[in-house]
């Protein structure tokens, strides 16, 4: 595992709009396997796993049989000759993944997803798509986004990819969220600090709860969790006994005015990243939250600058 220097990790988030805008891989290399595919294997950790999650339910909506596996696995899918591989690391040396991905080769058609052109995941792989790389944090923030905006574009080799202009408009999203931030952060991380943080969203997005729970985790160390919205009745209203619970949603599940009722009846403060919610104690206006292809590409960026203004509060030394 990389030394994370947390220190330098608001630096490379606010340079987010910058890591937005950069061109997408050329996906050309990638489009005659995709032809020759029935299904779409992801496989990753972490980060990469998050990023895969969504994209995975993205091809699903369209028909497309699709699935993120964790690489790690003892039960792998098997390899099959209809089948294309997508190994995402953004280090190219995730032995996890790496050993994941070698499964496949001569079998599957595999793609490797990585940082670094130079690492195993890339030349092994039978076609390779660059990302962006982490910055000097080491905190997979850059490479977690830029691999969400080409998985989007390679979900488009199989149906409806993002509409064009998709990354230009991101990246000034990205810009307006960045440059507002002095209007909700405070009191974000006034209702959100002192204990665990619960993010809820909806089944679609539930990697971008994964990647925002891992960012309080991975900076200031902070408990955090991630819940889908309609599932959150049935397995995390229990927590909401004791006080102390907060959470914070990714709205857009049609399941959120039960989570809302509990939150009026046991008194617990819900943010919301992105739109409104009757009774919430804080609504963050997030640019771009209303278009499908943006809002992945942005609404991360809340607990990522919330997880660096806990850090910077109460840094944690070696």
């Amino acid at each position: 595992m990389a030394e994370l220097r947390p220190e330098l990790f608001a630096a490379d988030v606010l340079a987010a709009a910058r890591a937005v805008a950069e061109p997408v891989a050329d996906l050309g290399a990638v489009a005659e396997l995709a032809g020759r595919a029935r299904r779409v294997l992801f496989l990753g950790m972490g980060s990469s796993r998050y990023a895969a999650l969504d994209a995975a339910t993205r091809l699903r909506a369209h028909g497309v049989e699709a699935n993120a596996e964790m690489a790690s696995t003892g039960t792998p899918q098997p390899p099959a000759a209809d089948t294309l591989v997508v190994a995402i690391s953004a280090s190219g040396g995730s032995g996890e993944t790496v050993a994941a991905m070698r499964r496949h080769l001569g079998t599957s058609m595999v793609v490797g997803v990585t940082s670094r052109p130079q690492s195993p995941i890339a030349a092994e792989a039978d076609a390779c798509l660059v990302i962006a790389a982490d910055g000097p944090s080491g905190v997979a923030c850059a490479s977690y986004r830029s691999a969400v905006a080409l998985l989007q574009e390679l979900c488009g080799l199989f149906g409806p990819g993002p509409a064009a202009g998709c990354r230009e408009r991101a990246a000034e999203a990205a810009r307006r969220v960045l440059d507002g931030r002095h209007e909700w952060l405070p009191r974000t991380v006034e209702l959100l600090e002192g204990g665990t943080v619960h993010i809820l969203a909806p089944a679609e997005r539930i990697g971008a709860a994964e990647q925002s729970a891992l960012m309080l985790r991975e900076v200031p160390r902070v408990s955090a969790y991630a819940c889908e919205t309609g599932d959150w009745s049935h397995v995390d209203v229990y927590l909401t006994k004791r006080p102390g619970y907060r959470a914070l949603v990714l709205p857009g599940s049609r399941h959120e005015a039960e989570v809302m009722e509990w939150a009026a009846r046991r008194s617990f403060p819900v943010v919301v990243a992105g739109g409104s919610l009757p009774g919430s104690a804080l609504d963050i206006e997030l640019p771009g939250a209303r278009d499908v292809d943006v809002r992945p590409l942005v609404e991360t960026l809340v607990t990522e600058l919330v997880a660096a203004e806990l850090w910077a509060r109460a840094p944690i030394t070696p």
